[in-house]
């Protein structure tokens, strides 16, 4: 039996993957733990470090045109909806979208999941024009070489919520896309904790009803923001075509088996509130459920020039050959 190397997210609907009960036909899952699992992206993007890897969608896309031999299957294991993501400087008058225009807003990277589809929510909604605002990064792409030239990077190692509290950035994005670390992805990263601010000095959100706002985007356009796919080493694929249907069928079932346990999402409050937002279920696999979303995922992509117009027409050239119903 081939063990199977795996880097997943601590998501309670992995768990039987990884302890064996979901089980993957022929094959063996053997967990190589990666904290922040950001960390791992960059390793198997890189080096093709691991046979399985959770990855942000956007740098999967960047990855396979950049001709990085990944492939993927249709497990999305994360999602989260953007408008609550961005914060403003207490001191920066922004006060609507387009007074973003002209201003300095900070994101982890430029390549970011969470900043290429805010920054898609801030085109298609609100006519901002993305390419008026300077974007400051203090970290790298996974993927190099597309970075386009109002993007700016930190050099004194200071983090973004230093840059926000000082005046020097007017806006940044929130948590791991920004003010909520610092630096590339590292052990322990996601317990920087920003320092505490007076009343007067606190940054406020965007959107104070975001809530209400990804609601709506979500009624009106059937899209709920993907943040991270199963991707796979290619040789993988071609030495054992049967197993990105095995595969999928074993997320599939682990999921199933969470489900029955914790119908009500309890392990992870975040995505039992996003499953109340969109009235089903917070984590649904597969290409025809998700096509709306994969849809905006790459014209997003294209639109911010990450990558090419032709890359996929068809949401199922994104994935392995393979039997993949919506689970």
């Amino acid at each position: 039996m081939e063990k199977l190397s795996t880097v997943l997210g601590d998501y309670p609907h992995v768990r039987a993957l990884l302890d064996g009960t979901a089980i993957v036909a022929g094959h063996q899952i053997e967990e190589v733990e990666v904290r922040p699992v950001i960390g791992a992206y960059r390793r198997m993007i890189r080096d093709l470090e691991f046979d399985v890897c959770e990855l942000a969608p956007v740098s999967y896309l960047m990855a396979r045109q950049a001709g990085v031999p990944l492939t993927a299957i249709p497990v999305f294991l994360n999602r989260r909806f953007h408008h609550g993501d961005i914060q403003c400087g207490a001191h920066s008058g922004i006060r609507v979208p387009r007074d973003l225009e002209g201003r300095r807003v900070g994101v982890r990277a430029y390549s970011v999941s969470t900043g290429v589809w805010a920054r898609g929510v801030l085109t298609e909604e609100y006519g901002v024009d993305i390419d008026k605002i300077t974007w400051v990064v203090d970290d790298d792409d996974h993927v190099e070489g597309r970075t386009p030239s109002n993007v700016e990077r930190v050099t004194d190692n200071r983090s973004l919520g230093e840059l926000l509290r000082a005046g020097e950035i007017d806006a940044a994005f929130t948590g791991n896309a920004g003010t909520g670390r610092a630096g590339a992805p590292r052990s322990g990263w996601t317990a920087t904790a920003e320092p505490q601010t007076t009343l007067g000095d606190a940054p406020y959100p965007l959107f104070p009803e975001a809530d209400v706002l990804a609601s709506d985007h979500y009624v009106r356009t059937g899209v709920y923001p993907l943040h991270s796919l199963i991707a796979l080493r290619s040789d993988l694929v071609a030495r054992a075509p049967s197993l990105p249907t095995a595969l999928y069928a074993a997320f599939a079932g682990a999921k199933r088996h969470q489900a029955a346990a914790d119908p009500d999402w309890t392990g992870l409050p975040r995505l039992a509130r996003q499953a109340a937002q969109i009235g089903g279920d917070p984590v649904p696999y597969g290409v025809a459920a998700n096509e709306p979303s994969l849809a905006a995922l790459v014209r997003f992509t294209h639109e911010q020039g990450l990558v090419e117009a032709d890359f996929a027409d068809d949401a199922h050239a994104l994935f392995a050959d393979g039997d993949y119903p919506d689970a």
